[in-house]
């Protein structure tokens, strides 16, 4: 065969090999094999209908743990109960052989179009030594290798809310992923601030055609340009230097219209909130939300003492007791290091919660100093008054209730899941508020990340809807000391 004959069919071999490979690459990469950890299912019992396309795997020993876990009344064994129920409403409903997989699509109405196979038979697989078969990682692991070596043209993978699990499935090769699906964001410092600074030629390429007019003491602006179809409504602008900087917030955005409204001043001693006033410009658009009637839900994040409690108390102090706007404070936390469960602790639910309400009193201590004189005696009287109007709640205790002309205050918001966050906003009646608290560098709950904490995700679903806020406090108020901590440690 002549040369050049015998490098065209070499040519020609190699595009078919490169084209084969890629068809095979193609037809590993179509429909992929997940391994459902248990705290997947208990973090999402719905996570079942959540891998569109692709097939689930549920090993023997998720269900055994699922089993283990099922009974009490904190939040994880609610969901491990709804992943059972929907486990068994899947297979009993299904007519085909489980060997053969169940079909997703009719159970998830749609949602899912893969299919659902569970362990039907014993997996023998050698594990490294240093791994105890004993173990229900260690089992759910052998059965993830079983999997990859018996199915070499699909992608098997692990998905798990365990890092170690997920470490040590890379370890021996195997892929092994996070749970994505409730993660609003990889990168904390991508979520929404609540603020944006404007840029200096920011009258020139939005002043054309400006309207501006006063109503019950505020400025409002009607501008159009650039900037507009990225603002969202009550989110608030600022001008970061000048004479009479401008604090605004959008009341209005209609295509490449936007309509700000000039604040409340809560940094002036005259606007004072029970004696408390703006001590920097993310506190007073903080007050702003807080005392805003009009909006019902706040979110507010930041670091130790930049004045999320304290400010927040303060405005429902004003509008309880001085306003009469809502009847009475409520405070609730998550009572993580005890387990969620407060039962071991004596007396009643108030007294119960009371060694994980600290902050509510030394922040008492401080508006009750502010509250006016009036000696020992008056200030005593001031205390038992405030106290009498703050009731403290425990969230075992939520589901089913309805609040009406509530302050509703969650207070440590970074440790709940969004189903959590869900259950507590919903109990929210007529005329009540809702205000999350929290700080998600300081998340306590297993499982939970900055991404996928309910805080991130209330704060991502609820931007821009007219009726809710936030705002990142940037700065410590607290001391000299603890904002140079803050910095430092």
């Amino acid at each position: 065969m002549p040369a050049t004959a015998k490098t065209k069919t070499k040519s020609a071999a190699s595009t078919s090999a490169t084209a084969t490979g890629r068809r095979k690459a193609a037809k590993k990469n179509a429909c992929k094999l997940f391994v459902l950890d248990t705290n997947v299912l208990m973090h999402d019992p719905t996570s079942l209908f959540r891998f569109e396309e692709h097939d689930l795997f549920v090993p023997i020993m998720t269900l055994e743990e699922l089993d283990n876990n099922k009974k009490g009344t904190t939040e994880i064994a609610r969901n491990t109960r709804q992943a059972s129920r929907l486990l068994d409403e899947i297979v009993s409903g299904s007519l085909e052989g489980i060997d053969a997989g169940i079909g997703l699509e009719e159970p998830s109405r749609g949602l899912a179009t893969g299919r659902l196979f569970l362990q039907t038979e014993a997996i023998n697989v050698t594990l490294p030594a240093a791994l105890p078969t004993a173990r229900g990682d260690n089992q759910i692991l052998a059965v993830v290798m079983h999997l990859a070596e018996r199915h070499p043209d699909r992608e098997v993978i692990l998905v798990s809310k365990d890092i170690n699990m997920r470490i040590k499935a890379r370890a021996l090769g195997l892929a092994a992923q996070d749970y994505f699906n409730d993660k609003v964001l990889e990168d904390s410092d991508l979520l929404y601030t609540g603020t944006r600074e404007l840029p200096p030629d920011f009258w020139d390429t939005h002043g054309k055609g400006m309207q501006s007019w006063k109503e019950e003491g505020h400025t409002y602006y009607r501008v159009s340009g650039p900037l507009a179809p990225e603002m969202l409504v009550n989110e608030f602008v600022y001008e970061g230097s000048g004479d009479n900087p401008l604090q605004a917030w959008v009341k209005e955005r209609d295509g490449r219209n936007v309509l700000l409204e000039t604040l409340v001043d809560y940094g002036h001693q005259k606007n004072n909130v029970w004696g408390i006033t703006a001590r920097n410009r993310e506190q007073n658009f903080a007050l702003n939300l807080l005392m805003n009637p009009e909006i019902d839900f706040v979110t507010l994040l930041g670091q130790a003492g930049t004045g999320k409690t304290l400010l927040t108390l303060a405005a429902g102090l004003t509008q309880v007791l001085e306003t009469k706007r809502y009847s009475e404070i409520i405070m609730t936390r998550v009572t993580v290091p005890v387990g969620e469960d407060i039962g071991f602790l004596p007396g009643t639910e108030e007294e119960k919660m009371a060694p994980w309400m600290g902050a509510l009193e030394d922040n008492l201590d401080v508006l009750n100093g502010t509250a006016g004189e009036g000696g020992d005696w008056g200030r005593a009287a001031t205390r038992d008054l405030i106290r009498s109007r703050i009731k403290i709640k425990s969230l075992n205790f939520m589901r089913g209730r309805t609040f009406l002309n509530k302050f509703l205050i969650i207070d440590e918001a970074q440790n709940l899941t969004p189903k959590q966050m869900k259950t507590l906003i919903t109990r929210a009646g007529p005329g009540t508020k809702v205000i999350c608290m929290g700080n998600i560098a300081q998340i306590d709950t297993p499982y939970l990340t900055e991404g996928s904490s309910g805080l991130t995700f209330v704060v991502d679903r609820f931007k821009g809807w007219a009726h809710s806020g936030h705002i990142t406090l940037q700065r410590g108020e607290r001391s000299r000391l603890a904002d140079y901590a803050a910095d430092i440690l």
